[in-house]
């Protein structure tokens, strides 16, 4: 059944890339997929997953619960769950992008464009979506960038050129941000990069990854681009100036707002997005309440959200389920094992396994590719593992037009032929990505950067009892002064029964020896006191853990680190264990 689902997956994934011959629409095609693969992670996989960890656990907790129980109403609703956040958040910003378009938003931007020139303008398309991909995530750049191609560009096949580089400089733009990548943001999260050394480190090799193409495009594009001549252009522009401006500005606005809403609430993404969703619809809805009929209907979000493009959402749907079919059984942890068996030496090892992960993310998802990789190695904080990492996974999803969220953003709204992208983008895309590859590995030879130090994996199981007894057991200091522990301060998880209810908690206490007296939070609350009465809440993440007690937030990887993250400055202060 494990081979089987392997042919499988290539059969289906021949099919959604011979979408035109077959005459077969790829969002069928990848649901098919997707639920073919489930059947047989249903029947055959008991029999591979008999030492998964979280399977154990699952039967240990639910006695009487079998291996369906589990993969039914556990892990498939799980992934669902992560798929149904990138679908809702995909959906809230074709939505925004419709209604900035319907009100006429765009032409304030098209009309500032005024070359026709196709190299100048591939030029300031490509470099305006590189580095709005930092700010705003690859997908939603995709799509508003595509929005203002199709003011731009009339003819269809030109547009496609246009688009398939706003697919590249989205995923290079991302991949030297930390919050710019779904993946970056991963290894961000786990401590594993710290803000300015991932940009430092990445930035320049993820701006040869655009700059090629780039020229390479520039050589074998002549001629002006054709303005689009719609017979609806009246109905487009004929808000007034005003209104095209407000519209523009809150839904641009909106979209920023997404990763300043999850930093501030800690809810996610998409839930600011379909709060951004809300706000451009009361506020469509004031602004028309008083106009004719006929206007109030042409500008009514009910009108358009029947232009949002729900194949491409399907499309999105089979393909994110089949990957994670694939994942669960665990042919990703057979490809990582593989990987990592390469006879080669460090540093060129990792280079190659790195390198090979990008490739494949142009054929598989990025984030369980990404998230084995944690999972396997335990190397230190902004280790060249972890930057190269973060460029590779980033960047490689452009070599197939499905290698990326953007890509297959870009795909629906476009229906970009994969073929026509395999021929015309990919092998350029591919020579922008190792150009990248090898200006990283230049750039790390010259400042001879290379740590080949890794940390002693500790295994921790990532469950609530496991990170609490590790927090328990060790004494974390911030500064770094191993040979004098009382120059630094201190953080110990301690256990203890309050005085008056009897009951046990997991409090914190802390010992800064900067000041001329240790102060310690313990003795200075008190054991009574409500501050010491906080419970430590765990959430876990798959190979993260994070860890609140009052306002202290803390993040435990798999492999033992511990580190205080700083919503302030988006940095991860990574703490030590006390010998």
């Amino acid at each position: 059944m494990f081979t089987f689902m392997i042919v499988l997956f290539v059969i289906g994934y021949a099919c959604i890339a011979l979408e035109h011959p077959l005459k077969i629409n790829k969002s069928a095609s990848a649901l098919l997929l997707a639920a073919l693969l489930w059947v047989c992670a249903v029947i055959g996989g008991e029999s591979l997953l008999l030492n998964d960890a979280a399977l154990r656990d699952y039967l240990m907790i639910n006695p009487g619960a079998g291996f369906s129980d589990w993969l039914i109403h556990h892990k498939l609703i799980e992934i669902l769950g992560d798929i149904s956040q990138i679908i809702f958040f995909l959906m809230g910003a074709m939505t925004i992008v419709e209604i900035i378009d319907n009100q006429g938003g765009f032409s304030v931007i098209t009309e500032k464009i005024a070359t026709t020139h196709k190299v100048k303008l591939l030029w300031i398309i490509s470099l305006l979506s590189f580095f709005m991909s930092a700010v705003l995530d690859n997908m939603t750049t995709a799509i508003v960038m595509v929005a203002l191609l199709r003011k731009l560009i009339g003819n269809k096949y030109d547009r496609w050129f246009y688009a398939s580089m706003v697919i590249v400089a989205a995923n290079s733009g991302g991949a030297w941000s930390p919050i710019g990548d779904v993946t970056t943001i991963m290894l961000w999260i786990a401590g594993k990069v710290t803000t300015l050394n991932i940009i430092e480190m990445t930035f320049i090799a993820s701006l040869v990854s655009l700059i090629v193409p780039l020229v390479v495009l520039s050589f074998l594009m002549k001629g002006n681009v054709e303005r689009p001549h719609s017979a609806h252009a009246g109905e487009e522009y004929s808000a007034p100036r005003w209104q095209q401006i407000l519209f523009l500005v809150l839904g641009v606005a909106c979209l920023i707002f997404v990763p300043i809403f999850k930093t501030i609430t800690h809810l996610p993404p998409y839930i600011g997005m379909l709060a951004g969703v809300g706000v451009m619809w009361v506020t469509s809805e004031i602004v028309h309440r008083k106009s004719e009929k006929e206007v109030q209907h042409r500008h009514s979000i009910t009108n358009v959200l029947s232009r949002i493009d729900v194949p491409s959402l399907l499309f999105f749907l089979g393909i994110l389920l089949a990957v994670n079919a694939l994942a669960t059984v665990g042919h990703l942890e057979l490809l990582s094992q593989k990987l990592d068996s390469i006879p080669l030496s460090e540093p060129s090892k990792y280079y190659v396994i790195n390198m090979i992960i990008g490739v494949l993310s142009s054929v598989v998802d990025n984030v369980p590719l990404v998230a084995g990789a944690m999972n396997m190695y335990s190397f230190p904080t902004d280790h060249y593992f972890w930057e190269f990492l973060a460029y590779c996974a980033g960047t490689g999803g452009s070599i197939l037009i499905i290698g990326s969220a953007a890509g297959v953003a870009v795909m629906g709204m476009e229906k970009i032929d994969f073929i026509w992208y395999l021929k015309k983008i990919s092998w350029i895309a591919l020579v922008g990505y190792f150009a990248g590859c090898g200006v990283f590995i230049l750039e790390k030879n010259i400042r001879g950067a290379h740590n080949t130090e890794e940390v002693a994996i500790q295994n921790i199981e990532m469950t609530e009892d496991a990170v609490k007894q590790y927090l328990l057991d060790n004494t974390f200091y911030v500064s770094e002064n191993t040979e004098n522990y009382s120059q630094n301060s201190y953080i110990n998880f301690i256990q203890y029964t309050d005085a008056k209810t009897q009951q046990n908690y997991i409090g914190l206490k802390t010992l800064d020896n900067w000041y001329t007296q240790p102060i310690d939070t313990l003795l200075q609350y008190g054991f009574n006191s409500q501050v010491m009465l906080n419970e430590v809440e765990i959430e876990i993440m798959d190979t993260v853990a994070q860890v609140l007690w009052g306002e202290l937030p803390l993040v435990v990887t798999q492999s033992g680190q511990v580190g205080i993250f700083n919503e302030q400055t988006y940095t991860l202060i990574p703490l030590n264990i006390k010998k």
